[in-house]
């Protein structure tokens, strides 16, 4: 008997360490078998195994939580809310119950109920890393990203080999420092499991940014293998596509995305816009591209993709009338002015087209300006208010110091303001949480207006080296490069911008004409000269740059001196236009 009742017991113990703890056996192997086809990513297999826990005796309590992480891997949010929402879990599975309510909660916006959720979870597993790198997710997307990385460090610390807590601080060095501070951390834990398809894909999408692109695509390949017909594979594959020119390809990589592809991320709506674009299909590009502008409405690219599209479907007073707000701001670009007024000409109108025409020719403004309207802060420079502004800016700071977009504010209005010097201190506190394309171009402004040209060096060779094909940092260096007299340096930049993507640029071929003309090389600056003029005949800057290399030796003095006229004309007398003088009296 005494044998018999420790036989028992024993087997008592075995049950409650079973995974499904309080479940009939049989189902608690269903469950255990539920936990692993979740680990591999596979909700619905997860799902029927679950199902079959029930019917098997499990009990609610039991399968609540992994039911839940099943319908969160199928992207069915409502059905995992019915089984995470009331936090009904049994012991054994709280933690991870309340780690996908706090995922839950944090994908349905929900931050505050997320962070609760997370809270109780930390109150169970306060040791565990990949926790704690969820924590971190849910603290930058709550604009706390210095607690963000405190947590990421912490999850680091705790797990130096967990696969999560390596991709994320690669995904943080990313943001923060660049492309190739990214990649030892993605290697790391893809030496750590060579089968993670998500560190694999971040893995591929940084190659393809710092242009390994037989890299990027062999690793989506072997992503691909593990996880067949996974859509980000097959999307990273199409932008490498379309960077290459192949838009045809491109475009067949997207369809076999299909759409699994996030419908609201702009990245494959302004991709797609682009390749339907390429093939034609103006209608499609619209499409896409209007879904663009309803998530990100200021995205400049997609306006002008836009206003291509519908100008080349042949609705010409439609494209006047979809940018009419955008032309009365002010903030048109250069392109979109053209297309628009292309579209009036069409329609007619040449006098709108010439004032609209006009308006594209003329030099850019300052790169960073405030624009009236645009937010709380613009709103207060528009009246003349700085003061009010950056008491505005500093309460924000004063919420949320570790906010990026607080500090990057903060660091505009004091460039607004004049303060070139303080602005970098702002500028430098959101570098430490992330160094974005545009931080970067407002960094280098806030050098050149604090007339630092080391500064801004040091800058641009460092954003280069994390991110050596970024095209803002290369325009950047070829214009320190012409201040310093360096004129090959400058004439190696801008040909190869030119040659990659560029050769539409008005002002870039102006600059190329300009260095050619100084190195000596007239019949090269002619030929810059001539193509930038071609774009943009009312363009005062090409009017110059034709002109000055018409005024070198085996030029047209005629035609020198009517460009002249007219960019002074234009522009008023530039030093471009003195010297150029010079050289037509010395001949």
């Amino acid at each position: 008997m005494r044998r018999l009742a420790l036989a028992a017991f024993a087997l008592s113990l075995a049950f409650d360490a079973a995974p499904g703890f309080g479940a009939r056996p049989d189902s608690a192997a269903l469950i255990e078998a539920a936990r692993v086809a979740l680990d591999r990513g596979d909700g619905i297999d997860g799902e029927m195994k679950l199902r079959a826990a029930l019917e098997k005796g499990a009990v609610r309590d039991e399968v609540a939580a992994w039911m839940g992480k099943a319908y969160l891997a199928q992207n069915d949010r409502d059905q995992a809310r019915q089984w995470l929402e009331s936090g009904d879990f049994s012991a054994r599975t709280a933690a991870d119950g309340w780690r996908a309510l706090g995922l839950l909660e944090q994908l349905d916006g929900n931050l505050q109920a997320s962070g609760r959720a997370y809270d109780k979870a930390l109150a169970l597993l306060p040791n565990d890393a990949s926790l704690w790198v969820e924590i971190g997710r849910l603290r930058y997307a709550d604009g706390e990203q210095m607690l963000a990385i405190e947590a990421a460090e912490h999850a680091f610390a705790l797990g130096p080999d967990n696969v999560r807590a390596l991709e994320f601080q690669g995904q943080l060095a990313r943001d923060r420092y660049g492309l190739r501070a990214a990649i030892p951390w993605f290697e790391r834990a893809i030496k750590r499991d060579p089968k993670d398809v998500s560190v694999l894909l971040e893995y591929a999408a940084t190659l393809g940014e710092l242009g390994r692109a037989t890299e990027a695509v062999a690793v989506t390949r072997q992503t691909l293998e593990l996880s067949p017909k996974n859509p980000r594979a097959y999307y990273l594959q199409a932008v490498i596509a379309a960077r290459a020119g192949n838009y045809r390809l491109a475009r067949s990589l997207l369809m076999r995305a299909g759409d699994k592809l996030d419908a609201t991320l702009p990245g494959p709506l302004l991709l797609r816009g682009l390749v339907e674009l390429a093939a034609g299909n103006t209608a499609a590009a619209e499409e896409a591209l209007e879904a663009v502008l309803r998530v990100r409405p200021d995205c400049q690219q997609a306006k002008n993709l836009l206003a291509r599209a519908i100008y080349r479907g042949g609705e010409y007073r439609y494209v006047t009338l979809r940018f009419a707000d955008d032309i009365a701001r002010g903030d048109a670009s250069p392109y979109l002015l053209t297309t628009v007024a292309r579209a009036y000409e069409a329609s007619g109108d040449r006098l709108r087209a010439g004032e609209l025409l006009d308006r594209a020719a003329r030099p850019q403004e300052a790169p960073l300006r405030v624009v009236p309207g645009q937010g709380e802060i613009g709103g207060l420079f528009a009246q003349g208010k700085t003061e009010a502004a950056l008491a505005a800016v500093e309460s924000a700071l004063g919420a949320k110091p570790g906010f990026y977009d607080n500090q990057a504010l903060a660091g505009d209005v004091e460039l607004v303001a004049g303060r070139a010097q303080a602005a970098q201190k702002h500028y430098a506190a959101a570098a430490m949480i992330r160094m974005s394309e545009s931080l970067f171009q407002r960094r280098f402004e806030a050098y050149v207006a604090a007339d630092d040209p080391g500064g801004a060096r040091r800058l641009v060779d460092h954003y280069l080296w994390e991110n050596p094909y970024n095209r803002s940092a290369l325009r950047a260096a070829a214009r320190l490069a012409i201040g310093a007299g360096d004129l090959g340096r400058a004439h190696a930049i801008l040909s190869w911008l030119r040659d990659t993507g560029d050769a539409s640029d008005v002002r870039l071929l102006c600059d190329l004409a300009m260095v050619e003309a100084h190195a000596g090389n007239p019949d090269e600056a002619r030929g810059s000269a001539l193509a930038a003029y071609r774009l943009q005949r009312s363009s005062p800057l090409a009017a110059q740059a034709l002109g000055y290399s018409y005024a070198l030796p085996g030029g047209s003095v005629t035609a020198a001196r009517a460009l002249l006229d007219k960019a002074q004309a234009l522009v008023g007398l530039t030093p471009a236009i003195v010297d150029a003088r010079s050289a037509l009296e010395r001949q």
